[in-house]
């Protein structure tokens, strides 16, 4: 059974906040996230759907799993108006709702950063995706040179932060968590979004292409 995670203050600021990250250029690095994907499609964390929209016509299906109720309700709503099959399924990301090897590839976008743990819901990312599929990933992350930031990140992260946003950490070191988890990173683009004059913890992102080897068993 998945634990239930309710987090309504933060989901309406997210509603809002995800209409004006698009229009200042998220829209743009979720196409750039989602081009040339074909096939059968888990994406975890959906959010509020903001992704459907930017699927390709060779996708065939994509299960959306979201844990928020507001934010499934949403995403809900955006599945009618895809231009693919979107079934939106309540679950989280250490217990996917779906059979071993049932995807060609997972979408991970602006999710990694709320998890409780990354190591287990890669690895259930890698459980789900069959042998040779893709994983499509979007997130900030820790800035990639010590520092200033990086220490103001840290700081963030062990007081007010994760409690204001969901859980979400802005210090954690993704693109290895996603190497250690057996993933091969084949494409890898680091960026500050948004681009502000002085800045924000969470600015620095990565948007990238990984592979489950098909020839190991784990």
């Amino acid at each position: 059974m998945s634990r239930r995670v309710s987090h309504p203050i933060f989901a309406r600021m997210f509603e809002r906040a995800s209409v004006r990250m698009d229009a200042a250029g998220a829209a743009e690095h979720r196409q750039r996230l989602l081009t040339a994907l074909a096939g059968t499609v888990i994406e975890i964390g959906a959010g509020n759907g903001r992704n459907f929209a930017h699927y390709p016509p060779a996708v065939t299906a994509v299960l959306a799993v979201e844990p928020e109720p507001r934010l499934r309700a949403a995403a809900q709503r955006a599945a009618e108006a895809a231009p693919v099959p979107v079934t939106v399924a309540d679950g989280v990301a250490d217990h996917l709702p779906a059979a071993d090897g049932s995807f060609d590839a997972a979408v991970l976008s602006l999710v990694l950063c709320s998890v409780p743990d990354q190591a287990t819901a890669l690895a259930e990312v890698r459980r789900v995706v069959r042998p040779g599929g893709q994983l499509r990933f979007l997130e900030h992350v820790v800035a990639e040179h010590p520092g200033t930031l990086r220490r103001v990140q840290r700081a963030l992260d062990a007081t007010i932060w994760p409690w204001l946003c969901g859980g979400c950490h802005t210090s954690r070191d993704t693109v290895t968590a996603i190497h250690t988890a057996g993933f091969q990173v084949t494409e890898l683009d680091r960026f500050m979004f948004p681009d502000t004059p002085v800045t924000l913890a969470p600015a620095p992102h990565v948007l990238g292409r990984a592979t489950r080897p098909a020839d190991t068993n784990r």
